[in-house]
């Protein structure tokens, strides 16, 4: 006869009693639960505060629709690269022409040449200077494929494609850091050295992660750089595709018009490579995978602990309550009846332990995900699973000290003292 609900209520009702009679050693048992629990949650709402982010960072870089192209798909390890690798042409500023003119699809292609002197790039203006710059060479399409904005001038134009002129964008951090409240436009500041003149300011760019690398941007004209840096040919383009529903249809007119442009034979694999910024979300996926696999792990340990507790505890109820067993077995409770009265005692302990866990491991996320700005973000998921897995571990760790209550005779249980 299983119990009913009167019963279950006083069985939580005594479990709660036992945690009030003994507040220190119901603390002690319900810690590693506490703690198994509070940490999944937590480090579940701090991954998932992480990855929301991330996923943030990528769509504000315009990823539902940029293209990148390069040589080499991302992740590559140079170091195993075939012979066919090895030799792979670079990418030129023709096939960007390749892709504007011949892809329907694509809404802007920027290709896009990236220096790195020794010792980092510089910007200098009088006595002052901005050090660790990025610093590159692109078309008059950055803007557009990126789904960049200025706050100041103009951007690279056709007229100083043409006439290689020493013109230069600046990010915001670089005309805070050079000209302190001086207005930069038509100001002459040096590039490793180089004149240009300024003619506009990229606009601030906002990061969960710090500052942006837009923030610290150098853009001339490709053709300048090209002047500046001949021997330079690591060239990568960047496509934009008219909308995310044409993605598919923008990549395979980009695959086509770069294989008729470098001449790749019927057959053969491509000689470069497409890839999209969804390929960072794949990445994240995989990375937090890992850590979630990690998380799991090490929780165990605390809900191991915990389960360990809860039976030392529940196994001292059944020697300090052998008396009231006998009592209740000599009006009649059967071995189901004490069985399932202590299975729930023990569920209730590490249920309350899985309780106070949860808004533990609520708390730490919220905390951790506003000090680094991530998206504040709790998984109902884990939640429900923390205390399932919270109430579970008391019914494992509950069924030997209640079948050991359930097979106590009740005439040698009335005679304990």
């Amino acid at each position: 006869m299983l119990l009913t609900a009167i019963e279950i209520k006083d069985a939580i009702l005594m479990a709660l009693s036992s945690l009030r009679a003994n507040k220190l050693r119901s603390a002690l048992t319900i810690l590693g639960v506490m703690v198994g629990v509070g940490s999944v949650i937590g480090l579940a709402s701090i991954i998932n505060g992480l990855e929301g982010a991330v996923v943030e960072e990528i769509e504000s870089a315009g990823a539902t629709t940029i293209i990148d192209i390069d040589r080499f798909p991302p992740g590559t390890n140079y170091d195993n690269l075939t012979e066919e690798e090895r030799h792979r042409p670079y990418l030129e500023a023709g096939e960007a022409e390749a892709i504007r003119d011949n892809c329907p699809s694509v809404d802007g292609v920027a290709p896009m040449n990236h220096y790195w002197a020794p010792g980092g790039n510089i910007v200098k203006y009088k006595n002052r200077k901005s050090p660790y710059v990025e610093y590159i060479g692109t078309w008059p399409d950055y803007l557009r494929v990126k789904d960049k904005s200025l706050s100041q001038g103009r951007f690279i134009s056709q007229i100083d494609m043409k006439q290689r002129a020493m013109v230069v964008v600046i990010g915001e951090d670089i005309a805070n850091n050079l000209f302190e409240g001086e207005n930069p436009i038509d100001r002459e500041v040096r590039v490793n050295g180089d004149r240009f003149e300024v003619i506009g300011i990229f606009e601030r760019i906002e990061s969960n992660f710090g500052e942006s690398y837009e923030n610290n941007l150098v853009a001339i004209p490709l053709s300048t750089y090209e002047k500046i840096h001949p021997w330079d040919e690591a060239l990568t383009l960047a496509a934009r595709a008219e909308s995310y529903e044409k993605m598919d249809q923008a990549m395979e007119e980009i695959i086509n018009a770069l294989r008729i442009y470098r001449k790749v034979p019927f057959g053969k694999e491509n000689n470069f490579a497409l890839s999209t910024h969804e390929i960072y979300k794949e990445l994240l996926a995989d990375v937090t995978k890992y850590i979630y696999l990690a998380m799991i792990v090490i929780t165990s340990v605390g809900l191991m602990v915990g389960g360990i507790g809860v039976m030392n505890i529940m196994l001292v109820s059944v020697t300090e309550r052998t008396r009231e067993i006998g009592v209740r077995k000599a009006i009649g409770a059967n071995r189901l009846n004490i069985l399932l009265q202590f299975l729930t005692e023990a569920m209730t302990l590490s249920g309350t332990g899985g309780v106070i866990g949860i808004l533990f491991g609520v708390m730490l996320g919220m905390i951790v995900n506003s000090l680094f700005g991530f998206p504040l973000f709790i998984s109902m998921f884990w939640v429900v699973l923390g205390f399932a897995v919270a109430v579970s571990v008391g019914l494992v760790s509950g069924i030997y000290p209640a079948m050991k209550a359930a097979r106590l005779d009740p005439i040698e249980a009335l005679r304990y003292e």
